[in-house]
């Protein structure tokens, strides 16, 4: 057996190796960079060091061999290469409407090239009569092709060999172009680097056995590939190389929270399933729990009787019973001599949890109170000494329950709903009122796409429920145009007349826009003109309404007293209105696919059939068009949350925009799903077999985990 001195030994070469790199240089130490234009790298594109220079990878490659003709330009092309002689070079409009038009000109025709920022730089460094090879997005204007702001440089002479020459195209902003450091100076700039960077200054990531299962290229040939392939075999090499690292640093880093939270995290067991659960379960449980319900069960069950804190996340589809599933975790709690507490974003969605647990316990001798924002003072004094001395066993509340007057005597589970709409510091605020954290289940109704799932959340335990409780219908979902809204308000009059309700939402983005609050307020004026009172009654909830006002209003639909809800999206979570059959979603092009989902989920909540109709303008983008589709062809969430991921990308979905594991450079959760798979795969092994990663071949990844963490190695050798 190896000395442990022989280790410690061993780290410090590891760190060594990453720590003394040309790397970490200042930019503007790179030839050709220098202060001026080091200054507005680090502000336009955050290159800040010779290694984000090196990250910062091309776009695409073209082949400096491949020229295209002019004329075979058309309204299919993209981007493309053509080579010809600058004809003219004119300044045209004035101030804010100035541009510089310069005429291309080959043997086959003429195109048009134009720019609107840097003209006075395009100017100095264009001749008229010299031959140039340019390279950019192409389009029509009036007609004519163009390509503006195009990649310009002299035409040398032409290659002979016969081999492609890959050249990269890096992203820049027009005003480093304006400075003349446009995609192909960058890339001048990345090949002086690579020429001073050595394979020490590259050092592998990923244990030798990975990479050879994985017939994966080194890391130093991977980032010389990137940037400068000799074929596009090459390319795709360094490609699946640095993808993999990627998601392999990042499942490596979740696994070790995880696991490391497994071992280290204290929590309160609970040891009984008491006479409160069972009494419940078995006498005034309202209906026959799914399978996925009770599957749930089992697992939270397992979680909270171990002396750890369990930190699981609760993934449902709309209306698949999470309420009840929070419910019965409670009253485990309780059976167990602790408190729990439920808090959820809006007051409205807390009053409708209080209202559902009530309801459901009014048998039972469990103390349940709520307190939001609008809690009133008196109320406020009985409910904080009774929190104190344990008399009330539930609490549910908006953000108010973490205020500091608010202190449990002996709080266990901590439940929170829509986890999204809370910041970190203020969940954070809850577990932090008992001495012993308490167990944690974070709830949420938007599905998760798998792949997300084990990236954003994959330090969670998480549990899906994907089926709804019985009798529950499908919810028939139609797209109409605003030409058939007489058709839609008749077939909606027809739905009141059989004693069922409906709402209608309109898209108010932003609160404080006043635009969308006047369509709102001339909608609601437009669905009075079809559904006249006294016969019709109407209520309506928007942001900007004072919160007594819009309680009064909700309550009145909730409790049947009118036909009609117009609303934004403040009711897209947590309305329970059972007598409610159809949504009709105005402007439904406006709104996000999982937020159309969310909308869709608030009918379908009781026996009877219900409807969700999509009304908007005829002129669609075809993302729109897409998302209309997929919310008509299917009522499953996860699929509709995986269509979600892949037309908008991980970093616009909700909850995930400050995810650091999402920050992905190459890597795709939609496209790159088996390299994600066997990412996973690998950092599992390594971190079940090897928590602390002290093994041998695991050292490299220790080092580079140390210090991608931003702090001092050092501190930590011990």
């Amino acid at each position: 057996m190896l000395p442990i001195s022989y280790f410690c030994i061993l780290i410090i070469c590891n760190l060594l190796s990453y720590t003394s790199t040309i790397l970490d240089s200042p930019i503007e130490y790179l030839k050709g960079v220098g202060p001026l234009k080091g200054d507005m790298l680090r502000k336009e594109l955050a290159i800040f060091t010779f290694r984000d220079l090196l990250e910062h990878f091309p776009l695409r490659h073209i082949d400096k061999t491949k020229v295209e003709a002019i004329h075979s330009i058309s309204p299919e092309t993209e981007y493309i290469q053509v080579a010809g002689t600058i004809t003219s070079l004119d300044v045209l409009g004035e101030k804010s409407a100035k541009r510089l038009v310069a005429r291309l000109q080959d043997d086959t025709g003429a195109l048009e090239l134009t720019w609107f920022q840097g003209i006075h730089w395009v100017q100095k460094s264009t001749q008229v009569g010299l031959r140039y090879l340019v390279y950019g997005k192409a389009a029509f204007f009036n007609g004519r092709p163009q390509i503006t702001h195009p990649e310009l440089e002299p035409l040398g002479e032409a290659k002979t060999d016969g081999k492609p020459f890959l050249e990269p195209i890096y992203p820049t902003t027009e005003k480093l172009k304006a400075r003349g450091v446009g995609a192909r100076q960058i890339g001048r700039l990345t090949s002086a680097l690579l020429a001073q960077v050595s394979e020490r200054d590259i050092p592998e990531n990923i244990p030798a056995e990975i990479i050879q299962s994985l017939n994966l290229t080194t890391r130093f040939n991977a980032f010389r590939n990137i940037h400068f392939p000799r074929s596009q075999e090459e390319y795709v090499l360094a490609l699946r190389r640095l993808k993999f690292e990627e998601f392999f640093i990042a499942q490596v880093r979740l696994n070790m929270i995880r696991i490391n939270r497994h071992r280290h995290s204290r929590g309160v067991p609970f040891l009984a399933v008491g006479e409160l659960f069972n009494t419940f379960y078995h006498k005034y449980l309202p209906f026959e729990l799914t399978g996925a319900q009770k599957r749930v069960l089992k697992e939270i069950r397992a979680d909270t009787s171990r002396p750890r804190q369990m930190n699981r996340l609760l993934q449902g589809d709309v209306g698949s019973g999470k309420t009840i599933v929070a419910l019965l975790a409670m009253l485990l709690a309780a059976d167990n001599g602790f408190q729990s507490c439920l808090m959820a974003p809006t007051e409205i969605l807390a009053q409708q949890h209080f209202v559902s647990l009530t309801g459901l316990l009014k048998d039972m001798p469990v103390n349940v109170k709520i307190i939001t924002g609008s809690t009133k003072a008196a109320e406020r004094k009985k409910i904080l000494p009774a929190l104190l001395d344990g008399t009330i066993q539930m609490l549910v509340g908006t953000h108010a329950v973490i205020e500091d007057k608010v202190s449990f005597k002996n709080l266990g589970l901590a439940i929170v709903d829509e986890q999204h709409r809370f910041g970190v510091a203020q969940r954070a605020a809850l577990w932090k009122k008992a001495e012993i954290p308490p167990h944690v289940l974070v709830m949420t109704a938007t599905p998760i796409p798998r792949t997300l799932a084990m990236t954003a959340y994959g330090d969670l335990d998480y549990s899906i429920m994907n089926e709804l409780p019985p009798g529950r219908q499908p919810i028939a979902t139609v797209h109409r145009f605003e030409t058939y809204r007489a058709k839609v308000m008749d077939f909606v009059r027809t739905e009141i007349e059989k004693g069922r309700q409906v709402y209608i939402i309109y898209p108010l983005i932003e609160e404080s826009e006043s635009m969308s609050y006047e369509d709102l307020m001339q909608g609601y004026e437009q669905v009075k003109s079809y559904f006249p009172e006294p016969k019709y009654r109407i209520s309506m909830v928007h942001g900007r309404m004072n919160p007594e006002q819009k309680e009064i209003n909700m309550k009145r639909f909730v409790e049947g007293d009118t036909h009609i809800m117009v609303s934004t999206t403040v009711i897209e979570v947590g309305v329970n209105v059972p007598n409610a059959s159809v949504m009709v979603i105005e402007s439904a092009e406006k709104f996000g696919l999982s937020q159309l989902h969310q909308l869709r989920g608030r009918v379908g909540r009781g026996s009877e059939k219900s409807f969700c109709i999509l009304l908007t303008a005829h002129k669609l983008s075809n993302d729109a068009k897409a998302r209309l589709h997929i919310l008509c062809a299917t009522n499953d969430g996860f699929k509709i949350a995986e269509k979600d991921l892949e037309l908008r990308g991980p970093g616009q979905i909700e909850g995930t925009k400050q995810s650091g594991v999402l920050n992905f450079k190459l890597a795709s959760l939609v496209n790159d799903k088996p390299v994600l798979e066997a990412a996973k795969f690998c950092a599992e092994k390594i971190v079940t077999n090897d928590e602390a990663l002290a093994l041998a071949e695991n050292q490299p990844l220790k080092a580079y985990l140390l210090l991608q963490k931003g702090k001092t190695a050092w501190s930590r050798i011990s």
